[in-house]
């Protein structure tokens, strides 16, 4: 069904892959933050839906969705999702996380806002007791919503760690190169990626970013769909965690999936993620940070067994 050596060199994968080698810790710090969503005002989010495939069956697990990592979008979930729908019979969402893909576009960008945008959406589709994917910044995203007691049915966090860190400098170097591309007026991607090149050397990492741009309404150039200088303001918040250890705890079934080759999972964590999740265990695989992409099948056979597990 997948080939990982398409998978292995697509520009998401690369993109990850070389990010997870800048990662750097720093001492744990909590913001302190209300964790009240009532001050929030929810965006409304873009999704992709892979409906039951037999609804005339029972499902075999609760409805799934799946939040991206950052500068990602739902389209990176499309083959994982129509499979997670095939062997669960389940609904499967993929969204756009605010700021990303087709979603709305807002100043605020931070875990807390988002967290409340998928609580909001999942209110809107009456989708209770969802199981919640997450993968990196979506993994943080669902965090926060188990943490701040929203009822999910399990939890399932992607190579992250609910650890403070200071992203590495490429992601502020990315959004520099693209608020240039955006002065420039380029009217091919061609061109954008001639500018890029010029900071950006490796060609997955220039692919991927520039999945974001898109023609624009006039049809005489390009430009990023995606706010570019509010997604760089946010680069320090997204680095932080919002809840302190031994006061925050979520009591559902967690599963963490950690890539062995990443850092963003160290074994010091582990513990840490105990404390928060006490109902969780880690499961590895031979990966970097794009675990699901780089072993597809294996990271597939981890969901829906655990999906069903009593």
């Amino acid at each position: 069904m997948f080939s990982r050596s398409t998978i292995a060199a697509s520009p998401l994968f690369q993109l990850l892959s070389h990010q997870s080698q800048g990662l750097v810790r720093a001492q744990w710090a909590v913001r302190p933050i209300s964790t009240s969503a009532s001050h929030l005002t929810p965006v409304t989010l873009a999704f992709s839906e892979v409906p039951r495939p037999s609804p005339q069956q029972q499902a075999r697990s609760q409805p799934i969705v799946i939040l991206h990592g950052l500068f990602g979008s739902k389209q990176n979930w499309k083959a994982l999702s129509k499979a997670m729908a095939s062997r669960l019979n389940t609904e499967v969402y993929a969204l756009d996380l605010r700021n990303h893909g087709e979603s709305g576009h807002s100043s605020e960008h931070d875990y807390a806002n988002m967290a409340n945008d998928v609580t909001h959406f999942l209110k809107e589709r009456n989708l209770e007791k969802p199981i919640v994917i997450g993968h990196s910044m979506g993994g943080r995203v669902a965090m926060n919503m188990a943490l701040r007691h929203v009822d999910l049915d399990r939890l399932i966090i992607v190579d992250i760690a609910p650890v403070q860190v200071t992203l590495s400098s490429e992601f502020a170097k990315y959004v520099e190169v693209m608020k240039e591309i955006q002065k420039a007026n380029v009217k091919k991607q061609s061109e954008a990626d001639a500018i890029m090149k010029n900071y950006v050397s490796d060609l997955g990492v220039r692919q991927f970013l520039l999945t974001n741009l898109k023609r624009n309404a006039a049809g005489d150039g390009y430009s990023f769909r995606i706010p570019i200088e509010t997604l760089g303001k946010s680069l320090e918040t997204l680095g932080h965690i919002d809840f302190k250890p031994g006061q925050d705890r979520y009591e559902g079934k967690t599963l963490v999936i950690k890539g062995t080759k990443s850092k963003y999972i160290q074994k010091k964590d582990e513990d840490l993620i105990r404390t928060f999740f006490p109902n969780s265990r880690i499961a590895e695989l031979e990966t970097g940070h794009w675990v699901h992409a780089e072993k597809p099948e294996e990271f597939l056979k981890l969901v829906t067994e655990f999906a069903v597990e009593k």
